[in-house]
């Protein structure tokens, strides 16, 4: 006999919101058999534009693998991907990758950095990618090393850096295409307290300054709580669905 699993609120949604990314009964399935293993089972989502969403839930409850999904990174079993509302089952591969590198950043808690290269080579790989002229490449890149104060670090080898200043190459990086939506994955979990605490302050400030889309997975209650949203994942299934953000601000006011 199986058990109902409940089915929670979901988080209202503001006025005048629009989903960037949407999800219906998104399904992943990895393996056959016996050793099959239901990492998602049915989830249906929305995430607003320019809104902060923090996912959460215990090592193996599927967040990580909904961030790939959401980010184009991997392809479902079942279910729809949707980016403004067009099903991204409906593109190429091709028009996948353009729109992964053109609408999306990354940040992870491992910095993947390419240590034989410089920090503007690093931070630049997108635009490469895109196919982005050299001197055009430079310009933008060192705009937003600018930004995040790393202009003087551009010709040093990411191996010269340390840990919060590697994972501030990883948000210019992340940053260097304009991208509608940020993905950050653990982004704080190998930094000190200080540092973590200066990562997202930067990743918040994008947020509340440019108005990017901020997709945070994540272990530490404190850096959920500091988003508009919470999301938390239990066994591949969403089980909380609440707007945090709103009862921070009424606390403060």
């Amino acid at each position: 006999m199986s058990t109902a699993v409940p089915i929670p609120a979901v988080a209202e949604v503001p006025p005048g919101a629009e989903p960037v990314l949407e999800t219906e009964n998104l399904v992943k399935v990895y393996g056959r058999g016996a050793s099959r293993f239901d990492a998602l089972k049915g989830i249906t989502l929305q995430i607003q534009r320019g809104e902060s969403l923090a996912v959460v839930g215990k090592s193996g409850s599927g967040k990580s693998t909904l961030m790939h999904l959401l980010a184009l990174l991997d392809q479902p079993s079942a279910g729809v991907v949707a980016m403004d509302g067009r099903p991204v089952s409906q593109l190429k591969a091709a028009e996948i990758s353009q729109l992964r590198n053109e609408r999306f950043g990354f940040v992870f808690q491992q910095f993947f950095l390419n240590p034989n290269q410089t920090v503007l080579e690093n931070t630049v790989l997108p635009l490469k990618i895109a196919g982005v002229g050299r001197a055009e490449r430079a310009r933008r890149g060192m705009a937003v090393l600018e930004r995040l104060e790393l202009a003087d670090k551009a010709k040093n080898k990411a191996t010269d850096l340390s840990g919060g200043q590697k994972q501030r190459v990883c948000i210019a990086r992340a940053l260097v295409n304009n991208p509608t939506v940020l993905f950050a994955d653990e982004p704080t979990g190998n930094l000190d307290s200080a540092t973590s605490a200066a990562v997202e302050d930067i990743l918040f400030g994008l947020h509340r300054d440019e108005g990017i889309t901020l997709v945070v997975v994540t272990h530490d209650d404190d850096l959920a709580a500091k988003c508009d949203r919470r999301v938390e994942l239990q066994d591949g299934v969403v089980i909380a669905d609440e707007r945090v953000g709103t009862e921070r601000d009424g606390a403060r006011a």
